[in-house]
């Protein structure tokens, strides 16, 4: 199809129009040209000229009054229902002008986002602390009493087991003193029970009294060193 059946052709010049119409309403989308003399005078030849719509020659005005930019699929709308006897050839017209690129616009970041990310800033904030300050701070000893859950059911197991091996160990001794006695039995049972909790509880205060020792020698090296 040519450019004179183009222009006669209605359905055609309705096309035409309305992606005119969509591209001028929507001016960032699409192909964006910078504006010049010789496009300016086109538009405002095209705004008076009777051969183009209503809607055309509205748009030409519309376009003719944007400041440095135009969409190219308007222009190229009001050219191609321009007359072809009198419309300039569309590569002179386009002569000295260039694509003007459109920024995109930063992303909204969702709340959800932003408090991630308050969250992962103040992690490596305190983890830069706890970096600057490691030489003067004293350090957590990892083995320290019933630091977790492993080491306190592990202690639990433990003064059971030697509770009830002090048990069984009194039962029987009082058994072979005493013969066939049952209270002297319960009583030597009860007192290897009592033993043995004795026992636990003296280790457990020497493995204290050992570990805040040693806290303590550290807190004092590290202030000796300041």
């Amino acid at each position: 199809m040519n450019n004179q059946e183009l222009s006669s052709n209605p359905a055609s010049a309705t096309t035409s129009t309305a992606a005119a119409t969509t591209a001028a309403a929507n001016p960032n989308r699409g192909l964006v040209i910078s504006k010049t003399e010789l496009l300016q005078s086109f538009l405002s030849t095209s705004a008076n000229n009777t051969h183009l719509s209503p809607d055309l020659r509205q748009i030409a005005s519309s376009l003719s009054h944007q400041p440095s930019s135009l969409p190219y699929r308007s222009l190229r709308s009001i050219w191609l229902a321009s007359d072809p006897s009198t419309r300039p050839d569309l590569s002179a017209l386009l002569a000295g002008s260039h694509f003007v690129l459109n920024s995109p616009q930063p992303r909204e970041k969702s709340e959800e986002l932003k408090a991630r990310l308050r969250k992962f800033e103040e992690a490596a904030e305190r983890k830069a602390y706890k970096e600057l300050v490691k030489d003067i701070t004293p350090q957590r000893d990892e083995s320290e009493p019933f630091s977790s859950y492993k080491d306190q059911i592990g202690f639990g197991l433990h003064v059971a087991l030697t509770m009830f091996t002090g048990y069984l160990v009194g039962y029987y001794t009082f058994r072979a003193l005493f013969g066939h006695n049952p209270v002297m039995h319960a009583a030597g049972g009860i007192l290897g029970f009592v033993l043995g909790m004795l026992v636990e509880t003296l280790l457990f205060i020497i493995r204290a009294s050992n570990q805040d020792r040693k806290t303590t020698f550290t807190t004092s090296k590290i202030k000796k060193n300041q």
